[in-house]
């Protein structure tokens, strides 16, 4: 007898939750914000309007389910289920950094600010919850396969992420490694930088985008869906020991792009969570391509 299905929705703390954990009180919160010329009324209401939401949407799960709630902080100690129905209700990147931790199981975004948000992942409102909930155990629900980047490092750490994955210096310091397509032979370029960035087509819309704008590169950005990734060296120096041949490129599905660590210390984190990050020291190498996983985002 197969499990009913789980719908696990998936928050984060808001502005003012923060700000009460900070300061103890409303009042002390709304001193602090009028000190610096801000008003508490607009804060309190964005999180009045995220409970709402939290609460419409919860009520919409049908009775025949189970339910669950998980904050953001919380994710990487979660044991999400293959019957589980993951609803995102919040901002867009609250969906990527939910993403690394599933595999397969439907994703629906709730937006909870339209027009602040930029509704990339969260595209629906509250009030749809009840019918995307029976959408997305549908036999033939639609539904769109984000492609997602991978860190594989040579001691097996594996490390997924929907927008982009970072590797680079844990401070200010720079980062020095060999970067080469993963299979050849030569040992690659040698190379002084700030880091490198590996980006998807969901990625093109945050960092990876400014990357690409900054540099005027000619390569064209990939579309969500896309099986093909975009990668950036960020600030390499050359030097008569480090090159900068190779700052750009592109990866299809197959192929991979490998970076040896030749400093003391090297994070690795994706979506911006650098508290779930890999480390990697010195002589260590990680190999960068696309995911066999993807997102399943009902549409």
């Amino acid at each position: 007898m197969s499990l009913a299905p789980r719908a696990v929705l998936v928050h984060r703390r808001t502005e003012y939750e923060e700000l009460l954990a900070r300061h103890g009180t409303h009042g002390q919160a709304a001193f602090f914000l009028s000190s610096r010329g801000r008003s508490i009324d607009e804060v309190a209401r964005h999180h009045e309007d995220t409970r709402q939401a939290l609460r419409e949407v919860a009520a919409a799960v049908p009775l025949t389910w189970r339910s669950t709630r998980v904050e953001r902080a919380d994710l990487d100690r979660f044991l999400f289920a293959p019957e589980d129905v993951v609803v995102v209700v919040g901002q867009d990147g609250l969906v990527a950094n939910t993403a690394k931790y599933l595999s397969g199981q439907p994703v629906v975004g709730i937006d909870t600010a339209p027009g602040r948000n930029p509704g990339v992942l969260v595209r629906h409102r509250h009030a749809d919850a009840a019918a995307l909930l029976r959408a997305a155990t549908a036999a033939g629900g639609r539904a769109e396969e984000l492609t997602m980047v991978e860190a594989v490092a040579d001691d097996t750490q594996r490390l997924i992420a929907l927008n982009e994955i970072y590797l680079g210096p844990p401070s200010h310091q720079t980062a020095r490694y060999r970067l080469g397509d993963d299979g050849e032979n030569a040992p690659g370029e040698a190379q002084a930088s700030s880091g490198v960035l590996v980006g998807t087509g969901t990625g093109a819309t945050g960092w990876l985008r400014s990357l690409w704008l900054e540099r005027g590169s000619a390569l064209p950005l990939p579309a969500p869906c896309d099986a093909r990734l975009l990668w950036f060296v960020r600030e390499a120096w050359p030097s008569p020991a480090t090159g900068t041949s190779r700052v750009a490129g592109e990866l299809a599905r197959g192929q991979g792009l490998r970076l040896t660590v030749e400093s003391d210390r090297i994070v690795v984190f994706g979506d911006g969570m650098e508290s779930d990050a890999l480390e990697l020291t010195w002589g260590q190498s990680v190999r960068l391509g696309i995911a066999e996983r993807s997102l399943r985002l009902v549409i």
